[in-house]
This record gives structure tokens, C-alpha cells and sequence, in this order.
């Protein structure tokens, strides 16, 4: 791949995905763990041939934005307009101080969309201006008239499925754009629409069968069975978690604020339950504990919310490609009592890692008055989760075996 001095990268994610069915819009569902926005930006966000990335969203999305993209680097986002193309000329238009060599621009519902198309993109513009990646048309396509009668059969071996990025000469590209907007020409259903208009040819490049977009129920229904069939490294891991009582109003447990005529002596909220839970899932990845990715030494996590820990396991398992099955916490404490506020902890847990209420369990149990926590000088947690990984280069070795 050519390297070119600026590339700089759009990702145009200000839609609503209405046939995408009940359930907000399609950018910020998860599939695999993950939103579908985050799977479409980080490709371009870890790549070395892209200097910026620039966002374009939905003024009404940016907390679920914010929330979805947190850990990737871009540069600050920018409204979209009613249609793609002022969604994109906003993008084009905020790029513009940059000045960079070449822009790529794609959608936000393409959710796996790799380097190596990136890459193409990147070498395919710098060599033509303009150039779009596409796919072989496999089925026999039909022209029909109002009434549905067949008029024309093409050939399909001239007919290409275009698909996102399409690549440009910035400069070029934003004038089109530009040019487009002074004649009133808002109909332009892709990049390489306009740039046809503009008088540019648009070369094509190798796409991706699997650079699909994500349009209907159906779409995330088969996209979401084939990343679970994938998953196939399935792991456990425990954790366990101590904090004494010392004299204080309340306890945080499991997330939730649990009046009390004691508090927790630590250098955080105490969270017992969501600390074990933390190290369950750190266990699961084989990276270490919540102690060396928070050190207590360290004034930063003096007093900190354990949600953001908790947060932070999660986000690691994501990176990784994978997904949480099911989290288990056991809370051992002779007071308070657990059992009534085990509803709203599970709720409190769903909201943080993103899982279904269905997946996450919340049990207690005493000591029988034994020992430092039957003596109520401090109380105690346990946790499992279960996690599922795709197979790593050992795995890939053996056949996809589970066996090293």
C-alpha cells in the first residue's frame, strides 16, 4: 500500500435505519457485542494509512455516540444533515482545514468492512482520483415496468454492487459536493452519483463480500449468527473481593447505593460485587486483575465509582472480538440483606455491561456467623463469568479444535 501523506476517513452515521426495525437506530445495536458503529469506525481508527477520522452523526445521538465510540481515537464529530449527501458534505466541509490528500467515505451500517479493503481504497484513489470498491453481481437481474412485467434481462457480467469506502481526491470530491448543493441536487444516493455528475470517472477496486450493509431485522438476524458461530473459545473465569466495614451511612453494592449504619474502608467505592466481578472477567481474558489495571497506589481511583471498572473489563472483552455470556455474583454478608435488593443490583449490572437482565445472576449467603464477615467486620463476594472468544492463532492451528 501506498502511503500517502493525509488520508483522512468519514463515517457517516446520522441516519435513523428505519427498515432496520424496532429498537433505535441500526448504527448503535449491538451485534456480536458490539455496536454496529464501533465495528464500522475502528477499522479506520487503528489503520496507519488514515491521519483522521472524521464522525458525522445525529445531533440527537451524541450520548449513545459518545458511549459506543469512547475508546476509539477520532477527531470531534460533526452534525448530519436530512439526507446522506448533507451528512457527508458536513464531513467533507469540517475536513477542509485539514486539507488532506485523500478522502475515503463510509457508512456507519457496513460493520465489517477490513484493512485490507482500506488499504485498496487508499491505493486506488491516490492512482485514479476517484474509485469505489465492488462485487461480482451472482444472480440474474431483471428489469421490470410499473406492473411488475419483465422488460430486460442486463448482463451480468458488466453489472457491480457497490459498496462503501469510496475513495477521492479531497479537493475533487468536495467541490462536487459543493457544486452539487449551489444547483439544488439533493438526490444522490452515494459519493460516486456525484462524482459521475461532476464529469469524473469512477474507477472500481476489489470490495468484500462480507463489506455487507446492515439494512433489515433480517440482516442483523444472519450477521449475528455467524459472529456467534465463530465464537467458539468459550472461557470461565472466578473472581473474589473483600472490603471491611468501618463507620460510615451506606454501602455500594453490585452498583447500587444500599443504605447502612456502616461503609467500606477502601481506596474506592468498596464495590465488593462489582471487584469480583471484574476479576471474573479479567480471569476469563487471562489479564491479570484489578489491581494491576487499577493499583489502589495510584490517587487517580481514590474514591472512583466501581461501574467504571466494571466498564473497563467489558470494553476489553469487546476488543478482543468477543462477548459475555453470563456473570454470576454471590454477596456473603450477614447484613444487609441482599435478597430484596437483588432485582435492582441485576438491573444496575445490565445497565453497565450491556447484557440482558437474563444473563446476570445475583445470589447471597451468610457464614453462619463465622468468621470476620459472621462477625459483620466485613463482607465478601464471589463471581464467575463466562465469556466467548474467537479462536485465536492456536485454535486456528488446530483446526478450530479447543484443544491446544
Amino acid at each position: 500500500m501506498t502511503m500517502p501523506k493525509r488520508t483522512a476517513a468519514i463515517i457517516v452515521a446520522a441516519g435513523r435505519g428505519l427498515r432496520a426495525g424496532a429498537g433505535g437506530p441500526k448504527q448503535y445495536r449491538s451485534i456480536g457485542g458490539k455496536t454496529v458503529l464501533a465495528r464500522a469506525m475502528e477499522p479506520f481508527c487503528t489503520h496507519p494509512g488514515i491521519s483522521a477520522v472524521q464522525p458525522v452523526r445525529n445531533p440527537d445521538d451524541a450520548d449513545i455516540f459518545d458511549q459506543a465510540v469512547c475508546h476509539l481515537a477520532y477527531r470531534p464529530p460533526v452534525d448530519g444533515g436530512a439526507t446522506r449527501q448533507a451528512s457527508v458534505r458536513a464531513g467533507l466541509e469540517a475536513l477542509a482545514s485539514q486539507a488532506p490528500e485523500i478522502v475515503l467515505i463510509h457508512d456507519a451500517a457496513r460493520a465489517f468492512v477490513t484493512a485490507d479493503v482500506i488499504s485498496r481504497a487508499i491505493d486506488a484513489a491516490l492512482l485514479t482520483g476517484a474509485a469505489i470498491p465492488v462485487v461480482p453481481v451472482t444472480d440474474t437481474i431483471k428489469v421490470v415496468d410499473a406492473a411488475g412485467a419483465v422488460e430486460a434481462t442486463p448482463d451480468r457480467a458488466l453489472l457491480r454492487i457497490a459498496q462503501t469506502p469510496q475513495a477521492f481526491h479531497f479537493q475533487t470530491i468536495l467541490d462536487a459536493h459543493r457544486r452539487a448543493a449551489r444547483e439544488g441536487r439533493d438526490d444522490f444516493t452515494d459519493d460516486a452519483a456525484i462524482a459521475e455528475w461532476a464529469g469524473l470517472t469512477v474507477a472500481t477496486f476489489e470490495g468484500d463480500a462480507a463489506n455487507m450493509k446492515l439494512t433489515t431485522p433480517e440482516d442483523f438476524a444472519r450477521e449475528e449468527a455467524r459472529l456467534g458461530a465463530m465464537l467458539g473459545d468459550i472461557r470461565t473465569g472466578t473472581g473474589y473481593d473483600v472490603h471491611a466495614l468501618t463507620d460510615g451511612d451506606h454501602l455500594m453494592l453490585c452498583g447500587v447505593r444500599v443504605p447502612f449504619n456502616r461503609g467500606f474502608l477502601a481506596h474506592s467505592d468498596g464495590d465488593v460485587g462489582l471487584h469480583a466481578l471484574v476479576d471474573a472477567i479479567l480471569g476469563a481474558l487471562a489479564d491479570g486483575d484489578i489491581g494491576s489495571h487499577f493499583p489502589p497506589s495510584d490517587p487517580k481511583w481514590k474514591g472512583a465509582a466501581s461501574d467504571q471498572f466494571l466498564k473497563h473489563a467489558v470494553e476489553l472483552v469487546h476488543r478482543r472480538g468477543g462477548r459475555i455470556a453470563h456473570l454470576e455474583v454471590t454477596m456473603i454478608c450477614e447484613a444487609p440483606k441482599i435478597g430484596p435488593l437483588r432485582e435492582a443490583m441485576r438491573a444496575r449490572i445490565a445497565e453497565i455491561t450491556g447484557l440482558p437482565q437474563s444473563r446476570i445472576a445475583v445470589k447471597a449467603t451468610t457464614s453462619e456467623r463465622l468468621g470476620f464477615t459472621g462477625r459483620q467486620e466485613g463482607i465478601a463476594a464471589t463471581a464467575a463469568a463466562t465469556i466467548r472468544l474467537p479462536w485465536d492463532d492456536i485454535g486456528a492451528a488446530n483446526g478450530g479444535s479447543n484443544q491446544p
